[in-house]
């Protein structure tokens, strides 16, 4: 394999590359090195020390750990790594933020060279650091016994997640004495709660490594979609899965917690996949047009020839059609996986009229998503009745570090009260409204879904830091540094937001706004939850 990013003028690989290319690209092949390397000795340490025994231990690293109950099934292998020395919890805070701080400078760094980088070694490299989270403990704010909770209460105890709280199963249950949202009706969506109702079977260790394992699967696979998008684009493919493989923040709190959003991104850019597939062959087709196909006014053109002209010229496709016009399921295939994708998580909904006012054969498209739709609902109603997940109580609750409760907090209304959640509504719908409009137009749909998803980032009250991945798949692959920067300063913040020394860091610079009747009013709720 040659070295990549450089300008050869011919003759030997090696001895005909213009010496300047050749400085910066051995420059960038050091750096990348150190920085990947560094990102995986740090992982490493961080889930050794998650899944360290001690007598005490550090409960904000691994939740789900318990004085006393931590068996080798939850904490994972990789404990013996860091098992020969004792941190104390101040301690394992410090070598916690700075560990993650020192990936998010080296992630950063692996971007910047991925142009000059050779494949193997970086794609290697993903692939170990998915590994060492894969093999993890549950890491911060996880959620993964909650997800097997609310399957457990359906099969067995004939609990529906949809209409009964958790607290009113029997609380010695081992999956309810691991979780915590025990008052809050199931969130999650129909479509990924069927999937922790097909697992239950498997115990709740078993359980627990499938849906890990599910999780792995669905990253990797998201990853070289990812690859492939790219190549679709003539986008660096490299840099792509690189934008999306590496990300600290979506590796410690998003894969080694074990959440679920890795189930929705896969169903994302598998359709972004199947429409830039379709696009593609369309565009293939213009600049080396065939043979067209027979004309709606031939004579001997069949009832099915006619509606097949009739349905293309609706959806917008030439008349006639020319010959090898892509096949209709590629853009049906994309709607069945954005239904997919909402089905696991309703927060992809704000997608849905922005690839359709972008998309080329909206038909096609409407058409799938109907489909998806309608399954699901059958699905839905045969598993859980009439009953649709918990959004209300999610979406009412709030974070204290989060974007609109510390403006509602500096404007002195305390946080994120009544008012301030509808001015921060209002901007979304305005963003979806101008989105769309944008891809209308430009025929265009990747670059204003990364902008309304970096809007529904910054609007949301209950922003937690894997979300981030909810970006990441458009902004890796938009044309434009811009939203690629955007990325990285929303991550940076999630990271502040969401580092031990979070609180300090407020109280030093005067920020109280848990201390305000809004901020009292809101942990009320959010305790009433818990626990």
């Amino acid at each position: 394999m040659s070295i990549g990013g450089g300008r050869r003028h011919g003759g030997n690989d090696w001895f005909d590359w213009d010496r300047s290319d050749l400085v910066r690209t051995s420059v960038a092949a050091a750096v990348s090195a150190a920085a990947l390397t560094t990102m995986v000795v740090i992982s490493l340490a961080l889930v050794s020390m998650a899944a360290v025994r001690p007598i005490s231990h550090p409960v904000w690293l691994s939740p789900t750990a318990r004085v006393g109950y931590y068996p080798a099934w939850l904490a994972g292998p990789l404990g013996p790594l860091t098992s020969w020395f004792s941190v104390g919890s101040s301690s394992l805070e410090a070598l916690f933020t700075a560990g993650v701080a020192t990936m998010y400078i080296a992630y950063v760094a692996v971007l910047v060279c991925a142009p000059r980088m050779r494949s193997g070694w970086a794609l290697s490299a993903v692939v170990a650091l998915q590994l060492i989270f894969f093999l993890s403990p549950p890491l911060p704010l996880t959620d993964v016994f909650n997800y097997l909770n609310y399957g457990r209460m359906e099969i067995v105890h004939g609990l529906n997640p949809y209409t009964t709280i958790p607290a009113l199963e029997p609380h010695n249950d081992p999956t309810f004495m691991l979780s915590n949202w025990h008052g809050l009706l199931s969130p999650y969506g129909p479509l990924f709660t069927l999937f922790t109702l097909a697992i239950v079977g498997l115990g709740v260790a078993g359980s627990f490594w499938a849906l890990k394992i599910v999780l792995l699967t669905m990253s990797l696979a998201t990853i070289r979609l990812m690859w492939s998008c790219a190549g679709l684009l003539g986008r660096n493919r490299l840099s792509a899965a690189l934008f999306i493989g590496l990300n600290p923040i979506v590796l410690v709190w998003g894969l080694g917690a074990d959440h679920n959003d890795f189930f929705m991104i896969f169903a994302i850019v598998l359709g972004m996949y199947l429409l830039l597939r379709a696009r593609n062959a369309r565009e293939l087709l213009v600049r080396e047009p065939g043979t067209v196909g027979p004309s709606a006014s031939a004579p001997h053109s069949s009832l099915r020839a006619r509606l097949r002209q009739a349905l293309a010229w609706i959806d917008g496709a030439p008349r006639p059609l020319p010959l090898g016009e892509p096949g209709w399921w590629w853009e049906f295939g994309a709607g069945l996986a954005l239904a997919g994708a909402v089905a696991v998580k309703a927060s992809a909904a704000i997608l849905i009229p922005v690839v359709l006012a972008g998309s080329a054969r909206r038909l096609r498209l409407s058409a799938g998503l109907l489909t998806g739709f309608i399954v699901v609902a059958m699905a839905t109603l045969s598993a859980f009745g009439p009953n649709l997940p918990n959004l209300l109580q999610q979406d009412a609750l709030v974070i204290p570090a989060g974007i609109p409760n510390l403006i509602g907090y500096g404007v002195g209304f305390g946080g994120d009260a009544g008012g301030v959640r509808i001015v921060f509504t209002a901007v979304l719908i305005a963003a979806v409204i101008g989105c769309s409009v944008w891809a209308w137009r430009t025929r265009e749909w990747l670059l204003p879904c990364a902008v309304v998803t970096l809007v529904l980032l910054i609007t949301l009250s209950w922003t937690l830091p894997w979300y981030l991945i909810w970006l990441l798949p458009f902004a890796g692959l938009a044309q434009g540094r811009r939203i690629r920067i955007a990325v990285l300063v929303v991550g940076a913040y999630l990271f502040i937001s969401w580092m031990p020394y979070s609180t300090s860091i407020e109280r030093t610079l005067g920020l109280h706004p848990e201390s305000t009747n809004v901020g009292r009013s809101n942990e009320r709720f959010l305790h009433s939850l818990l626990y």
